[in-house]
Formats: C-alpha cells, sequence, structure tokens
C-alpha cells in the first residue's frame, strides 16, 4: 500500500509541480550554473543509488553530510530552497522510481560509517529511505547517528497509512528545519 502512495504522490508532485520545478531549474542555472545536484546515497538493503536535489551550494563544495558543510558555500537561492525544502523536488523521480519512499529515514552518504553502523543494527535498511520522517519533523540530522538509527527504528516500526500522511503533511507545512549546516 505504501509504494502505491509513493507512486501516486510522486506523480501528482512531478506533473503539478512541473512549472515550479521549471522555474527552480532556471533560477538555478543564474545562481550557480548547474541545478541539479546528484549524490550516491546508501539505499535500501544498503545498495546504492543516485539521490537527485535542486543544488543549493556552489559547485565544487566537498562532498560531506551537511552538518559537515561549510555554510559559506550556500548561495542565497540555495538558502531559500533549503528553508522551504524545495530542494528536495527533485527527489520525486526517486520515488517514482523506487530508490525512495516519501516516508523513511533520510538516506546517508557510504563514509558516515558511525550511522550505517547504527542503522544496520536497528534493521533500518529493511526499508526504503525517504524525503521525510519523524527525525526530520523532529529536527534529529545525521550528527547524532544513534539517536537517528533509534528514531529510524521507531518511525519504521509504527508506520502504517494514517503515519505515513501525517508526515508528508506536517513535512508539507513546514515542520522540521531542513538541512542544518553549522
Amino acid at each position: 500500500m505504501i509504494r502505491t502512495l509513493d507512486v501516486l504522490i510522486s506523480l501528482f508532485g512531478l506533473l503539478v509541480g512541473a512549472p515550479l520545478f521549471l522555474a527552480l531549474t532556471i533560477l538555478g542555472l543564474f545562481d550557480t550554473g548547474a541545478p541539479f545536484f546528484r549524490q550516491t546515497r546508501v539505499g535500501r538493503h544498503q545498495r546504492p543509488f543516485t539521490l537527485w536535489k535542486f543544488r543549493t551550494m556552489r559547485q565544487g563544495t566537498a562532498s560531506v553530510a551537511t552538518h559537515l558543510a561549510d555554510a559559506s558555500a550556500i548561495t542565497p537561492l540555495g538558502s531559500f530552497l533549503r528553508r522551504s525544502k524545495l530542494d528536495e523536488l527533485p527527489q520525486l523521480w526517486n520515488v517514482l522510481r523506487g530508490d525512495m519512499s516519501m516516508v523513511g529515514p533520510r538516506p546517508c552518504l557510504f563514509n558516515q560509517e558511525a550511522l550505517i553502523a547504527a542503522r544496520a543494527a536497528n534493521g533500518v535498511f529493511d526499508a526504503r529511505p525517504g524525503i521525510t520522517g519523524l527525525a526530520q519533523v523532529n529536527g534529529i540530522d545525521m550528527s547524532t547517528p544513534e539517536l537517528l538509527a533509534e528514531t529510524d527504528r521507531k518511525m519504521l516500526s509504527e508506520l502504517d497509512v494514517t503515519a505515513y500522511f501525517r508526515y508528508v503533511l506536517i513535512t508539507a507545512l513546514g515542520k522540521g528545519s531542513g538541512d542544518r549546516v553549522k
């Protein structure tokens, strides 16, 4: 049932959001010269996949977890995209493809070994990674791997259709801080 919801919501979002997607792509061309950012992330069963986002940092910025990134690399448009969470819009394509779900643990980088170990110990990799979830709406980021993995496990153990829609709605209404850079 969750996969069906993922397909329907992502397809709807891509179709209805197409004008916004186009506008942000054009703005991104002027802002950084390359409006899209893609990165290999850890997916379901620890398999790699390519995550797509709108670029929020200058090209050439080090590929590290957001909490370790240099805040001065964020562009003015990027700051707006992060605050509004519009930088996540291209991930609807990842959801449609089946790489991700609308709701699930945020996908980490392969160099985040402590988080990978904690998530593996908690069975988190049995699920598709998601755009939003319990940790995101509560401001828990990847700088606290054990807490994040435990929160992901809790969310997955309680995830049903009602919780799924609750997380999507809470995120759409602006709860959570988005990707924080120190």
